[in-house]
């Protein structure tokens, strides 16, 4: 296993520059963290682009257990946690925020799940890393780091809110 020599805050404040440059108008913006390491995720992105703009961005977050399309397959029992979002997202630009952009069926889950909530007027979709091998036809608007592995590599990500500690591992499959 490799620890990559990695920032996650400057992946964070990358990924903020990135969605600053391209929305004017970040009153229509609302960050949704995919649990669990969405969420901390979101919650950084919002205090970094209100540290630049003193725009506070609405934030929610979203459990997609029961919209996952392998959740008979792992043989694993999953806590539910409370999806939260604001009053309304019709209209609004919601930009999905997760730590590992895989096959893409995460972010299929969230979409279905979002779609029950309203009709956004947009979905994109933020990632700390991108490590392709996508399934689903899915890319992200706001990447902090490409990296190259191959199907069967493993990507750890750790945060300080979930794990004591933020760091990035690189496992390579066997």
């Amino acid at each position: 296993m490799t620890r990559l020599a990695l920032s996650i805050d400057t992946l964070i404040e990358n990924i903020g520059e990135q969605i600053m440059a391209t929305h004017n108008n970040l009153d229509s913006l609302v960050l949704v963290g995919i649990m669990s390491g969405g969420v901390p995720i979101a919650e950084r992105l919002q205090k970094y682009i209100k540290t630049q703009t003193n725009s506070l961005v609405s934030l929610g977050k979203l459990d997609i257990t029961l919209y996952r399309d392998d959740l008979n397959l792992s043989g694993s029992t999953r806590e539910i946690q409370a999806t939260w979002l604001p009053d309304s997202i019709d209209d609004k630009t919601i930009i999905l925020v997760d730590d590992v952009l895989f096959h893409g069926r995460t972010v299929r889950a969230a979409i279905d799940h979002i779609l029950d909530y309203g009709r956004p007027q947009h979905i994109e979709l933020a990632v700390l890393v991108d490590r392709g091998h996508r399934e689903l036809p899915f890319c992200a608007n706001y990447t902090g780091h490409i990296l190259k592995t191959r199907s069967r590599d493993t990507i750890s990500v750790y945060l300080k809110e979930i794990n004591g500690e933020d760091a990035i591992d690189h496992a390579e499959g066997t």
